[in-house]
């Protein structure tokens, strides 16, 4: 790139910093041309670093008045430099332009340190954006071609080679590997991707080679519906921040009125004379203003989102990080969000004749021909055995199902399906199965009935009593259930002790099941049998009880009560699109202790707000007492007016450390 080029790129993207710079040279030579005795030099120079360090405040200063009829603080800072070079002027006092420079000088040097600090937190924010990719390589006609991300259609076959960012969301059709999914969900350690697994875009693929298949839009993504929802989090003001502003409004008006009685009051009240009095004046213009004050909430905000975004919380703005931290009570939906919402096998107790595996594998044989459920987790199960599929397979839709394998007939069922074949069930695994349906879990049992050769054929005949009737047996039972999070336990525990007052479940299972895993867990209380508009009426009386009310869910018929919340959380993942949604954050990795990791991070959110706060008031109160008493002049207020705002800034800046 050509040396003009450059530069003209560099003072663009540092237009604030360039500005501020040439600002304090030109108020160098015109104060070094003043203290060699050249004032014409000095009043040629000097106006030229006003017109540079000021120009953007006085811009914005004038479009505000204009066309907002509103007050603005870059307005007074102008308004306090130029009343100082007037008053040096009148009284020849030279030295008093020298002041007014100084001020615009400082005031344009934390602009620009301002916006570094932002541009800070905006980076961390961009820097989801550069996860997605601009093209795709996909397969049509046998070839591979290399297509920008927006012509991708649903269904087309995606390659993505070893160290390639995962394009869009889809589905592997072929091969094996490790994704790193950190960006998106949070998530440290990379995650073993095999065929039929979904991948997210934005994922780094891993040492394998990956064919994927699209089956959904690219703009319906889960990276591109976070990257809307925190440019969606940027633009919107929080509560706290839009008091902050309508203060500063009714405040600039104050200052004003004040301002022109502290110049026109104290030569009548206290013999002040006229210079004294409009320089002080002048002074409290700058050290009143709330710059600082300005820049107390959204720096912080924006940090926190940012950090957020970073460990896989997505908030969708600064008011559900403000009130995440507020939060003393919390609901969570049962399946799907403190339990995984998958079926899985728990428990296979077989009978003293038999092992695990030959239960297993006697159910596998006739689940593997169905697609309920349960077969399904059976199926998952047994990946490991070496079994053989069923013939002649007949279901029983809400009993059993039954099939023939190496000529023995195979049942699997309820116990009262089992019982057409088999006359006693083992009284040992009844008082087993009874245990375990009141844990919540489903039970199946499975049965065989052994043939002989050519003995089926001739029973099928009817009537052949010199042949024995073959006896059914109990192979043993299979607990299957909606598995509880691993981390759900601990979570539970951890937010009680961060102050959490209730933790409540709200579930459309049963009863039984519900209280089973509630007492598995330690939660306070729990809500069986629910409907979704059930569950939106619990939480308003939760409201009432606890004020500020989380809801975490993941699904549709979570939806109202998610609405209704004072936070709603969503189960990013798993969690449906309604339910992404209407939740107010997301959780991207479907991790339940990310909630603490929330809650810590609103806390610690309201702590630093206010101390900025406190800071910027504090800088305030100091500066006019010290205005008032005469302790302080022009530039020293100005540097404790806007290294107060630079403070406050930084100090905003902390939450961008985990």
């Amino acid at each position: 790139m050509p040396f003009p080029k450059r530069l003209h790129q560099f003072t663009k993207e540092h237009a604030d910093a360039v500005a501020a710079l040439a600002c304090g040279l030109f108020l160098f030579c015109g104060w070094f041309a003043l203290h060699l005795g050249f004032l014409g030099w000095a009043l040629l120079l000097l106006p030229i670093a006003y017109v540079i360090g000021g120009y953007e405040s006085a811009r914005e200063g004038l479009t505000t008045l204009i066309k907002e009829k509103e007050l603005d603080v870059d307005l007074l800072m102008i308004v306090a430099a130029l009343g100082a070079a007037g008053l040096g002027l009148w009284r020849r006092e030279y030295y008093l332009i020298i002041d007014g420079a100084i001020l615009i000088l400082i005031f344009a040097i934390s602009g620009a340190l301002e916006g570094y600090a932002m541009q800070r937190t905006e980076r961390s924010i961009r820097s989801l954006m550069s996860l997605t990719q601009d093209t795709a390589r996909v397969v049509r006609r046998g070839n591979e071609e290399v297509i920008p991300i927006k012509q991708l259609q649903v269904g087309d076959e995606i390659i993505v080679k070893p160290g390639e960012l995962i394009p869009t969301d889809a589905v592997i059709l072929e091969g094996y590997s490790t994704l790193n999914q950190a960006a998106i969900t949070g998530e440290s350690l990379p995650v073993e991707k095999t065929v039929g697994d979904e991948v997210f875009a934005g994922s780094l693929n891993g040492y394998g080679a990956l064919k994927l298949k699209l089956y959904q839009p690219p703009e319906s993504s889960l990276i591109q519906r976070v990257i809307r929802l925190v440019q969606q989090a940027q633009t919107e003001t929080p509560p706290s921040q839009q008091f902050i502003e309508r203060f500063e409004r009714g405040y600039a008006r104050v200052i004003v009125i004040a301002g022109v009685l502290l110049l026109i009051l104290p030569p009548f009240l206290w013999n002040w004379d006229w210079e004294t009095a409009i320089y002080r004046a002048l002074t409290f213009l700058v050290v009143a203003s709330p710059c600082a004050l300005m820049a107390a909430i959204m720096p912080t905000l924006l940090s926190g989102i940012a950090n957020g975004a970073r460990q896989g919380i997505l908030f969708k703005n600064g008011a559900q990080l403000e009130m995440i931290g507020k939060v003393r009570a919390i609901a969570f939906d049962k399946t799907g969000t403190i339990t995984t919402g998958l079926l899985e096998v728990c428990e296979v107790i077989p009978t003293s004749e038999y092992t695990k595996d030959d239960v297993l594998k006697a159910a596998v044989a006739v689940e593997s021909r169905s697609e309920h459920p349960l077969g399904l987790a059976i199926v998952k199960a047994a990946k490991n055995l070496d079994w053989q599929a069923a013939t002649e397979v007949q279901a029983f839709p809400g009993q059993g199902i039954v099939g023939i394998i190496n000529n023995q007939e195979v049942i699997a069922g309820k116990d009262d399906f089992v019982k057409k074949y088999v006359a006693n069930l083992p009284k040992n695994l009844i008082e087993i199965a009874t245990n375990l349906e009141l844990q919540g879990k489903t039970v199946v049992w499975i049965a065989e009935k052994r043939w002989g050769d050519g003995e089926k054929e001739r029973w099928g005949e009817r009537f052949h009593p010199t042949i024995p009737l073959p006896q059914h047996q109990v192979l043993g039972i299979i607990a299957i259930a909606d598995t509880v999070r691993s981390q759900a336990a601990e979570t539970i525990s951890r937010l009680k002790k961060l102050g959490i007052e209730q933790i409540v479940m709200l579930t459309g299972d049963n009863q039984q099941t519900a209280e089973s895993v509630a007492q598995e867990l330690g939660v306070d209380r729990v809500y069986a049998e629910l409907l979704p508009e059930d569950k939106l009426h619990v939480i308003r009386r939760l409201q009432q009880e606890y004020k500020t009310v989380a809801m975490v869910g993941d699904g549709i018929n979570d939806a109202p009560a998610l609405a209704q919340a004072s936070v709603g959380i969503a189960m990013g993942t798993a969690g449906s699109d309604v339910a992404l949604e209407t939740a107010d954050i997301v959780l991207m990795a479907d991790r339940l202790e990310k909630i603490e990791v929330a809650i810590r991070l609103g806390k610690r959110t309201q702590a630093i707000v206010k101390q900025n706060i406190t800071i910027a008031l504090g800088f305030i109160i100091l500066l006019l007492i010290g205005n008032f008493l005469g302790e302080i002049n022009l530039p020293i207020g100005v540097v404790g007016h806007e290294g107060s705002t630079v403070l406050v800034t930084l100090s905003g800046l902390r939450l961008l450390k985990n």
